[in-house]
């Protein structure tokens, strides 16, 4: 019955997960029915093979907008193996002392 409704007046989709900026999946209110847009821009059914990638970009997408706000430097030794380098240090101009980094104020986060 719940397909009747989108066989007459058409499918009702909403945005039931935002992966980044552009890339959006979406549900039918009535249906369930996903979709998700692909590399071209164009909404395509939502496959196992496009989820996967859905979260791949968001993992990427979100690493990469920390990495933007927070001002951290970023190393990757491997994959599974995040290192984040978070400097911080803001230095007055000042003729009486050169200024140095202590490492005290380097904070190093490994994942």
């Amino acid at each position: 019955m719940k397909n009747i409704h989108c066989k007459v007046f058409g499918h009702d989709y909403r945005v039931s997960r935002n992966v980044t900026y552009h890339v959006k999946e979406y549900t039918c209110r009535n249906c369930k029915k996903e979709l998700t847009t692909n590399g071209s821009g164009y909404l395509t059914d939502l496959t196992p093979k496009f989820k996967e990638i859905n979260d791949v970009l968001e993992r990427i997408h979100i690493k990469r907008h920390m990495m933007k706000s927070s001002g951290a430097q970023y190393s990757n030794a491997n994959d599974n193996e995040l290192e984040y380098i978070h400097i911080k240090h803001k230095v007055k101009p000042s003729h009486k002392q050169p200024s140095t980094i202590n490492p005290a104020n380097l904070l190093v986060f490994r994942h």
